[in-house]
C-alpha cells in the first residue's frame, strides 16, 4: 500500500509542478492523474515534456476519474465507450492502471432490476475496453440518503450490493473503489471488509473517519466526513490493518468533507491531511512502503 495525495478529495487544486512538489514535501508516493490536464499538456507540448516532472520525481500515479458517463444515453455512451482506448491512453503512458467511478444511488427512470442490468452490460462494456490496456475499473457507491431522496427508484448504496453487481460483470478488470466512510454510511462494519472483500476486489481506498454524535451512519451527512483518526468512530489504524492482511497494494488517500478547510492554505491542508495518515499508518504498523509489522507501542 502507498499514501496518495489527491487535490480534489482535499478541495484544492493545483498545476503538475505544484501537485509534485506537495506530495514529495509531505511524504505521498502517489498523486490522483487529473486526466483532462494531462491530456492537454501532452497535445500542446508532447508526451516527454509532459511526463518529465513525473518521471523525475518517481511518483506514481494513483487513480484517474473515468472519463466517460455510465448513465449517459445510448447514443453518447457507444460514442464515448469508442474512444475510450485513446482517451486513457496518456495516463496508460505514465503508469496509471486504475480509473473509477460511481454509481448513482437512485433514478427517476429504471426500476432496480432495469438498472442493475443497465449498469451490468455498461461496466463489462468498459472493463472489455479497458482490459488490453492494463487498466482496471474501481466502482463506487453514495450511502447517503439525501442522495435517494425526491427519486422514483432507489439503486446500490450499500457494500453488499455493489458486491453482488460486481459479481455479474464477470470481468476481474473492475473491483470495488472502496470509501471508508460511504462503507459505514452504508451500515457496513470493518469485519465486512475481512470477510467479504479480497485484495484483487479492491481497486482504490479512501480512508476517513466520522463526525461524533451522529444519530445514525445512515443519517449521516457528507460534512461529518473527517481525516484519518481525527475522532475514531471509524477506526482507520484498524481497516488498514486489515487491507494489509488481505494483501491489498494499492493506494490509499485521505478523503474528508473538504468544507473543514474552507480557508486554509493548499500547503496547510496536505500537511495537515499527511499528518493524520501518518499517524494512523503508524498505528496500524505499517512500513514506509505499506508493509504490515509490530503495531506501534508493541
Amino acid at each position: 500500500m502507498f499514501k496518495n495525495l489527491s487535490p480534489e478529495a482535499l478541495g484544492t487544486s493545483a498545476g503538475p509542478s505544484e501537485l509534485i512538489e506537495l506530495a514529495l514535501s509531505f511524504g505521498f508516493r502517489s498523486v490522483d492523474l487529473n486526466l483532462a490536464e494531462f491530456t492537454r499538456q501532452v497535445n500542446e507540448y508532447g508526451l516527454p515534456k509532459a511526463r518529465r516532472l513525473l518521471d523525475s520525481a518517481k511518483l506514481k500515479i494513483g487513480s484517474f476519474a473515468l472519463p466517460l458517463d455510465c448513465s449517459a444515453d445510448d447514443a453518447t455512451f457507444k460514442h464515448e465507450l469508442e474512444q475510450l482506448p485513446a482517451m486513457v491512453a496518456p495516463a496508460v503512458e505514465v503508469g496509471a492502471t486504475r480509473t473509477v467511478t460511481t454509481i448513482e444511488p437512485a433514478c427517476d427512470d429504471r426500476p432496480y432490476h432495469q438498472n442493475f442490468e443497465f449498469h451490468r452490460q455498461r461496466l463489462a462494456d468498459i472493463a472489455k475496453k479497458l482490459e488490453p490496456m492494463g487498466v482496471r475499473l474501481g466502482v463506487g457507491f453514495q450511502a447517503q440518503a439525501d442522495f435517494r431522496a425526491g427519486k422514483h427508484f432507489e439503486f446500490i448504496h450499500s457494500l453488499d450490493a455493489l458486491l453482488v453487481l460486481l459479481g455479474t460483470v464477470g470481468k476481474g478488470q473492475v473491483g470495488v473503489s472502496l470509501d471508508l466512510w460511504q462503507v459505514w454510511a452504508g451500515g457496513g462494519s470493518l469485519d465486512a471488509l475481512r470477510s467479504k472483500l479480497k485484495a484483487d476486489q479492491i481497486v482504490t481506498v479512501q480512508l476517513n473517519d466520522a463526525a461524533e454524535a451522529i444519530a445514525t451512519p445512515e443519517s449521516a451527512p457528507l460534512s461529518s466526513r473527517r481525516l484519518p483518526g481525527e475522532t475514531g468512530v471509524i477506526d482507520s489504524a484498524a481497516a488498514l490493518v486489515i487491507l494489509a492482511e488481505a494483501g491489498y497494494q494499492g493506494p490509499i488517500t485521505p478523503a474528508p468533507d473538504t468544507s473543514r478547510f474552507a480557508g486554509m492554505r493548499r500547503d496547510a491542508v496536505v500537511k495537515l491531511a499527511a499528518e493524520k495518515l501518518d499517524a494512523v499508518w503508524k498505528r496500524a504498523g505499517l512500513s514506509p512502503t505499506g508493509k504490515l509489522g509490530a503495531p506501534a507501542g508493541k
